[in-house]
């Protein structure tokens, strides 16, 4: 694996972010779609020797694809399998389901993330307000400072954790559950540092999962 590992390093550096230009009608907000997120990946990987490649796997209740590297040496990387529900079970539900989940797949096999336009937005400095001239100045008064929001890892986590508990019941041998775990190893992270109760939980899930496994 040594030849496809050096170019998705050097392709990740090339990276992207997924801009959100699609817009939800019913939430009335903006949202990176499929094809902003291959298009934020596709270049650097090409640019690399890499091909991408989503394989769709049957199954009844909904779309499992599998997000899968190959590189020019015949060197070939899976990102595991990702199963997603389908509101309704027919052809425009199992359409949505699918695209939901091969955008969510490449995302968390490329590492990337739809860019924040709220938070790009609020880092922009704000126009400086015209002096106001008063014929009496009045003795300055200090407003206290307004209490900064303390930024939790809560939504991060709680994704990462909605996809690991996604992927256990598709992993099919112990490998696997190895595999996804150390490729993921900065989600798991972040749940530990969020949650800690919700780190145990996931390593009781992995833990039980291995032994259905192994027949345990």
């Amino acid at each position: 694996m040594k030849q496809i590992a050096t170019a998705l390093v050097k392709a990740q550096k090339e990276f992207g972010p997924a801009l959100k230009t699609s817009t939800n009608p019913h939430f009335r907000s903006k949202y990176a779609d499929l094809a902003a997120c291959v298009e934020a990946v596709i270049d650097a990987l090409n640019n690399n020797g890499i091909y991408l490649m989503q394989m769709t796997h049957e199954t009844p209740d909904g779309a499992m694809a599998e997000t899968v590297f190959l590189h020019e040496s015949g060197e070939m990387l899976s990102a595991g399998k990702l199963f997603f529900p389908a509101s309704k079970h027919d052809a425009q539900g199992y359409a949505s389901s699918l695209s939901y989940v091969r955008r969510y797949s490449l995302m968390a096999a490329c590492g990337i993330a739809p860019e924040d336009d709220d938070g790009n937005a609020a880092s922009k400095p704000a126009p400086k307000p015209a002096p106001k001239v008063e014929p009496k100045p009045e003795p300055k008064v200090e407003a206290k400072p307004e209490p900064k929001p303390v930024q939790t890892n809560a939504g991060v986590a709680d994704f990462a954790m909605s996809i690991f508990t996604t992927f256990l019941p598709t992993a099919e041998t112990e490998a696997e559950l190895n595999t996804f775990w150390k490729d993921n190893k900065e989600s798991v992270a972040k749940i530990k540092a969020h949650d800690e109760s919700m780190y145990v939980d996931l390593l009781a899930k992995f833990k039980a999962r291995k032994d259905e496994i192994n027949g345990n």
